[in-house]
């Protein structure tokens, strides 16, 4: 079969690419800005790529188009398929069809902690010899890939509650077909496709509904907002941490941990992780893998050798005895708490954070009112604004914030930071996307 996919150079439509050619189907694909690494890997893949507007990519006739959220109508592409009669799907339908309803799956959902977990507990399987397949919204640096077809029956899934296309506005984690469900937490965000919190849980709620009465829910038990969500109904087992299971700290930058069942089994866990979310998302990752046998032992093995997914406090560098690390932190909770692991985990030297709201729901202000909170940790703050983002100066001014600068221009920003910069200090850049390649600038001003 022929597949094209529209919008292939994202990490999630990617992965469908590897997916679809590990199958041996004949793959190839458009998008708009067209550059490594993903480039690379899918030229790796021999996948022809065009240019998203350049209609002659259907002169093939593809079988079907698979066609990424980040596309709409009005777009040549997209009406090209449509006024020609040429059968498309969305990427998480396609997923569910051809790969996901043949396999065991395990899916992480949540606002903040997906990718993380998802990471973990793909490394955890693959440590106890269960060879999993996986599809991660990240590098998986224990893989060095996002997406991996494996072999049967483990498939683990970062369970998206993201619109699946155009034509279909149900979270991507309602086709998935989970067995083993974890819920981690649940905020409002993407204020461009949800009106409200209540809306997000509708769509997690429909997720838990196609979850067999043999599979089972994962989730914290003190998450208010995670256990409305699942009290819509829900027909299958559910294990919560704080019930089921307890976590016992045993560091102060809970990178250290004593996981407790009520069975009377527990594992002293020692994780290269640090901060309260990541204590949190390790422990779900070996719970989660405890359900499909692998014993506690051997998850603490894995979890001792794994690395972290590019992008979660990495640290890209250090000169002159300054840290600079990338955080694709983007919501309010994850700056704070992404900020507060570090400074338990680097209890001495100044935190100098760089931050983008680029996000839809950053950008139009939605978290206006909590924003200003999340940074307070944090010595010094540049946040990255635009002309329309009017808001955030009074959001600022409101908060009486002394060290905070507002900055047009990312060559600006590198200039101020690194002026600032002295020895034992730390610069977090959060942001989920590119940021003007600002982590490379900073370390060669520096």
């Amino acid at each position: 079969m022929h597949i094209h996919i529209l919008g292939i150079c994202g990490t999630f439509m990617g992965g469908i690419a590897a997916l679809a050619s590990a199958l041996g189907h004949k793959v190839t694909g458009s998008d708009s800005g067209i550059y490594p690494p993903m480039s690379t890997q899918l030229a790796q893949m021999d996948i022809t790529l065009h240019e998203l507007d350049d209609l002659k990519q259907f002169n093939d006739n593809p079988d079907i188009v698979v066609i990424g959220n980040a596309l709409s109508r009005g777009m040549p592409a997209v009406e090209f398929v449509l006024d020609n009669n040429i059968p498309y799907t969305s990427g998480p339908e396609w997923l569910k069809q051809h790969i996901l309803k043949d396999r065991w799956v395990l899916a992480v959902a949540g606002t903040h902690g997906k990718t993380t977990t998802t990471s973990i507990l793909t490394w955890i399987l693959e440590h106890a010899g269960l060879n999993p397949g996986f599809l991660i919204g990240g590098v998986a640096q224990n893989f060095n890939l996002s997406a991996r077809l494996g072999s049967a029956p483990f498939f683990v899934i970062e369970a998206d509650e993201y619109d699946s296309a155009f034509f279909d506005k149900r979270a991507k984690c309602v086709h998935y077909l989970p067995r083993t469900f974890v819920i981690n937490n649940l905020e409002f965000d993407h204020a461009d496709i949800y009106a409200d919190l209540s809306a997000i849980q509708t769509q997690i709620h429909h997720a838990v509904r196609t979850i067999p009465s043999h599979g089972c829910v994962f989730s914290h038990a003190s998450h208010d907002a995670v256990q409305e969500a699942i009290n819509k109904g829900c027909w299958s087992e559910q294990q919560q941490i704080g019930r089921e299971w307890r976590i016992e700290p045993t560091s102060t930058d809970y990178a250290t941990f004593i996981l407790h069942h009520q069975s009377g089994q527990s594992a002293q866990v020692t994780s290269s992780l640090f901060g309260l979310h990541n204590m949190h998302n390790t422990a779900m990752a070996i719970i989660a893998a405890h359900h499909v046998g692998v014993t506690l032992d051997i998850a603490v093995e894995a979890v001792q050798d794994y690395v972290n997914v590019k992008r979660r406090m990495e640290l890209k560098g250090s000169i002159r005895n300054v840290n600079v690390y990338d955080d694709f932190a983007h919501h309010p909770t994850a700056i704070e708490t992404s900020l507060d692991g570090l400074r338990k985990h680097q209890p001495t030297g100044r935190i100098l954070a760089v931050i983008e709201p680029r996000s839809n729901t950053m950008k139009t202000g939605v978290h206006k009112e909590t924003l200003h909170h999340s940074w307070r940790i944090a010595d010094r703050v540049w946040v990255k604004t635009s002309p329309d983002m009017t808001w955030l100066q009074a959001a600022v001014e409101q908060s009486g914030e002394q060290s905070v600068y507002l900055v047009q221009n990312t060559s600006d920003i590198v200039k101020a930071v690194v002026k600032e910069a002295q020895s034992g200090d730390h610069i977090v850049v959060m942001s989920n996307g590119g940021f003007d390649g600002i982590h490379e600038k900073l370390l060669e001003a520096l």
